[in-house]
């Protein structure tokens, strides 16, 4: 059986002026497709075996080629944008028809121009698409492990989960709601701390430092805020956490533990509801 999007080796079961046409087998009457002349090995004969990738061409036929694809059935590539339509965008994946991917299968819409981390999928008129929902193609057999520092591309966000990150862009990955800090998008590139390494291979992410080096991020992350401020902040930890979350981009209980290092060190006050330099320092 010839496979859409897998590299397989065919039997060359005709040989024509345009090409030399290929099959599972020898024996096989039906199944067989065109392996164009420009790209048919030099002294090939009928019988031998050749190596070739299987996708539709640009009239949705069935043709092998023996230039590689940047992405195959089960793998995760990053692609490029060439093209954008009425009905999705157009990624090059190497090959002389460009790869569709549908606006369906799009987790934010894309532009030319932009990177885009996809798979690839049949979909139900048997064109080879493209879609952005990696997560099963993804790999569980990192070489990272606790406390290892990794990169990788966001591509899902979730209300309930977290923020669903390919590490290498290959490794399958999660940064959990509670260690979501800031503002975190799909299709951004993060760094961040692994913090466990799950049974089944999965990552477990962080891009918060260790507690103690944390601290002293947010508390400097607050003294620029301030300068930004003129030396006062209009709100203490007692502000409602969504003003707290939108000017500062921690978490409420992260913005007391900031502040409550700032005041230990003496470097700032709290009066009349206002965060500021102490006078001390001044």
């Amino acid at each position: 059986m010839i496979k859409l999007g897998e590299w397989q080796e065919l039997v060359i079961v005709k040989k024509v002026d345009f090409g030399i046409y290929l099959a599972p087998s020898a024996q096989e009457k039906e199944e067989r497709i065109l392996l164009p002349a420009k790209q048919t090995p030099e002294g090939s004969e009928i019988g031998d075996r050749v190596e070739v990738f299987v996708y539709r061409d640009s009239k949705d036929r069935m043709i092998a080629t023996t230039n590689a694809p940047k992405l195959v059935m089960g793998q995760v590539a990053e692609l490029s944008v060439v093209q954008v339509g009425k009905i999705g965008a157009f990624l090059d994946w190497g090959l002389e028809k460009d790869l569709f991917l549908p606006y369906r299968q799009q987790k934010r819409r894309v532009a030319p121009g932009d990177k885009v981390l996809v798979s690839l999928y049949i979909d139900k008129s048997g064109r080879i698409c493209a879609t952005t929902n990696v997560y099963e193609n993804l790999r569980s057999d990192s070489p990272y492990k606790k406390d290892d520092r990794v990169r990788g591309r966001v591509y899902e966000i979730s209300d309930n989960f977290g923020a669903f990150v390919a590490v290498d862009n290959q490794y399958s990955a999660l940064i959990p709601k509670r260690e979501l800090y800031g503002e975190v998008l799909p299709g951004e590139d993060v760094e961040a701390r692994v913090t466990e390494v799950l049974e089944d291979g999965r990552l477990t992410l962080s891009i918060r430092e260790k507690a103690y080096l944390q601290l002293e991020r947010d508390g400097e992350k607050l003294l620029r805020l301030l300068d930004s401020y003129d030396g006062v902040l209009p709100f203490t930890e007692k502000a409602d956490p969504e003003v707290i979350r939108r000017e500062t981009g921690m978490s409420k209980n992260e913005f007391k533990r900031a502040v409550g290092h700032l005041l230990k060190t003496g470097a700032v006050e709290i009066k009349d509801k206002i965060i500021r330099y102490s006078t001390g320092n001044n």
